[in-house]
Order: C-alpha cells, then structure tokens, then sequence
C-alpha cells in the first residue's frame, strides 16, 4: 500500500471563514426567488435615500425595503458584507452608500465606497475580479446588508478568495472540517512552502510527480474495493481525495469550480449520458 503521506496536512487542516450550513439555504432560496433585487432609477451625488424611490432591496421577513429607508451612518454609508452566494463563504466587508448601492443594483455588480480614496469604486474595474450580484438584503435594522454574489476571481487584494483567511481562534472541539478549508491549507503550503511538508514536497516537484500520485491512488482505491475492505477503501478515497486536491490547486482549479460542474450537469440516466457523450 502507500506510504500514506499528507496525513498531517489534513489533521493540521485549520478551519475557513464560511457561513456554516448555508449551501443548501443558499440553493433553495435562488430556487424559490427568495431575496430578489428589483431595480429602479436613482440621482446621482444624492445624499443618502435622495432620489432613490422605486429602487429596493430586501429584508430577512422577504419584504421590499426602499432604499431610502437604509440607516445610513453619519458618513452616509452602510456596511455590505459579501458573500459566495453558492458556498456561502464570506468574501469581504466592504461599505456603500446611496450612489454606488444604486449603482450596484444598476450594473447586477457590486461597487462600494473606499474610505481611504474617498470615491466609488467599481470591484474589479482594474483587476477583472468582478462580482456579479445575486442579491442584496437588509438586516433587521436595516442598518446593514448581506450582498450574495457570483465571483470572477478573488475578493481580496492580497490574492486569496477572502479577506477573511487569517484564523485568530478557533475551538478544537467544534471547528468543522471541510474540503475547503483542506484547500485553503493546501494553497498556504504552495505559497509559503514550509520544510518538511509533504505538501510542499510535491508541489517543488511539480506535476507530474502529482500526477503520478493520484495515479496510484486511484489503484489503491480500486484494490481496495475488490477486497470489499471497507475501511481501507475509505482511507484510499481520502488518500486519494487530498492528492487531487493538490493537483487542483496546482491548476488553479476550485473547489467551486468542481461544484459549479456538479451543479450544471441533470443527466437522468446512463442513456442519456451515453447520448450526451457520442
């Protein structure tokens, strides 16, 4: 069998910066229409709730909120936590006001307020890291907003998928594991390469020492079914789950890359599967 490598990068895992057990609130929620923007026209240079009739948001109770019943702070802005609208994984804590929520709802991408440069600023006007509005609601208080979004590339300027990705603390005994929280640690190995990892290890050796690994493992997977060993088909899938992890992101491939696929297959049966292939 293997030498069972990568297990100490998957028990140092640490944990991400999601919303736990939103993916399938967040998919039944854009199934039923829930948490719909619906545009309308604005004022540009307005002071917060100028000129913004007909243009709303909504609410956790689903009902229609008016912009210029936002409760804008003394500075006229509000707070916009965004978020993956498929993971639920919180992207960024940016600020809005009137004009750039406006023009948010306008454009279906966001655009907020920069505190440091005082101007709008469209997300991914320079970069190309667009975030594409799936949609916006207001707190209880209507004081805050949660922006679901569908991203072109990263949220934060540092490169990482979130801002949100340097652990403070976190409870050993109820920190959830996830594939990618696994992910994320992979791609901290790439980056920092620390000595002694075997992540690392692989990674310095490039693709085709990855390559030859997943290979192995998927016959140690197959050796494994056919023994009806269970346990240890299990541990080759894990085995066999973290080195295509590696190469995942040896690729630049996501996480949500795959679970987009997923999502957008509806083959019914073998059949049309057959048909779909030829």
């Amino acid at each position: 069998m293997n030498e069972r490598n990568g297990i100490k990068e998957m028990n140092d895992m640490n944990g991400t910066d999601s919303v736990n057990g939103t993916d399938s609130v967040n998919e039944t929620n854009k199934a039923n229409g829930m948490n719909k923007v619906s545009g309308g026209n604005g004022t540009d240079g307005q002071v917060p709730g100028a000129g913004t009739a007909g243009i709303t948001v909504t609410n956790a109770a689903r009902e229609t909120v008016e912009i210029g019943a936002l409760k804008f702070d003394e500075k006229g802005l509000i707070p916009a936590i965004v978020a993956d609208a498929r993971s639920g994984r919180v992207l960024t804590l940016a600020y809005m006001n009137a004009e750039s929520l406006r023009i948010s709802l306008e454009k279906e991408l966001t655009c907020f307020w920069s505190r440091s440069r005082q101007e709008l600023w469209l997300k991914g006007e320079t970069s190309g890291n667009y975030q594409h509005l799936v949609s916006v609601t207001a707190d209880c208080d209507a004081d805050a907003l949660l922006v679901l979004v569908e991203a072109d590339g990263p949220a934060c300027h540092k490169g990482t998928e979130s801002c949100f990705s340097y652990p403070l603390w976190e409870s050993e005994s109820r920190r959830e594991f996830s594939l990618r929280g696994l992910y994320e640690l992979l791609l901290e190995r790439q980056r920092e390469k620390p000595e002694g990892s075997y992540t690392t290890y692989l990674f310095e050796k490039g693709l085709d020492k990855i390559l030859k690994k997943v290979g192995e493992e998927c016959t140690e997977v197959i050796i494994a079914a056919k023994a009806e060993d269970r346990r240890e088909t299990v541990y080759e899938i894990a085995d066999l789950a973290y080195h295509v992890l590696v190469l995942m992101a040896q690729q630049g491939i996501t996480v949500e890359d795959v679970r987009a696929e997923l999502a957008s297959r509806h083959i019914i049966d073998h059949k049309v599967k057959q048909e779909k292939m030829t």
